[in-house]
């Protein structure tokens, strides 16, 4: 082999191990460009929390606080009046969770399903009670108010304001200009009382299947 052949040789292989280079720094440049960015990931881990939390919620609470807050606080620009009305809002959804918790449902055995308000004796059916005669009556005390009743109502109440406190809108509303140790507690407190009521929901659950909660076929 001539000199200008091994040559032309080097030159050939150098030239093949500059476009490898060339093409693997591409490569890792459209990694970095996949991989998402802190920002990205914090958006999505608060889109993940508020999803877990709502499913502890009855289902037509969290419907009513998705379509509603936008209009009352004019999409997170509030007045003195806007601020008000959100606030009635929030109270009066937080209400309607302290009180589905106290609710429960039954099957009767051709199939009709009724809704009833558990009491200290037993359940109040408000659903087409008149309808029931005596052969399809339940056995009402397995349904009286139980202390766990209450503390799944307070939970249910903090979860609800946490998964509030991780709306846009609400928070802007009410701190449009937070502080840094404001904004450090808003970014922390609705996910340190999600946590904490999640675990507490694994550990004490609920056998009630009431207004806005999954019903099983046998309940």
């Amino acid at each position: 082999m001539s000199f200008r052949t091994r040559t032309k040789s080097g030159k050939h292989l150098l030239s093949n191990k500059v476009k490898e280079q060339q093409q693997q720094g591409k490569d890792d440049d459209v990694k970095i460009q996949n991989e998402p960015s802190f920002s990205q990931k914090a958006i999505a881990q608060t889109l993940t929390t508020t999803a877990n939390l709502a499913n502890l919620l009855p289902t037509g609470t969290i419907l009513v606080f998705q379509l509603l807050t936008p209009v009352f606080t004019n999409n997170g620009d509030c007045d003195s009046l806007t601020r008000l009305m959100t606030q009635v809002l929030l109270f009066s959804i937080a209400g309607a969770c302290f009180l589905a918790s106290f609710t429960d449902s039954y099957r009767s055995p051709d199939g009709k399903l009724y809704y009833g308000f558990a009491t200290f004796k037993g359940i109040w059916f408000f659903d087409c009670y008149p309808e029931m005669d005596s052969s399809n009556l339940p056995e009402v005390s397995k349904y009286k108010l139980r202390f766990i009743d209450g503390v799944h109502a307070v939970l249910s109440v903090l979860v609800f304001m946490a998964v509030a406190l991780r709306d846009k809108n609400v928070v802007n509303c009410f701190y449009p200009l937070p502080e840094h140790g404001t904004q450090q507690i808003l970014n922390i407190i609705p996910t340190a009382v999600g946590v904490i009521c999640s675990s507490l929901f694994v550990v004490f659950p609920t056998r009630r299947h009431g207004i806005g909660y999954p019903v099983s076929s046998s309940h």
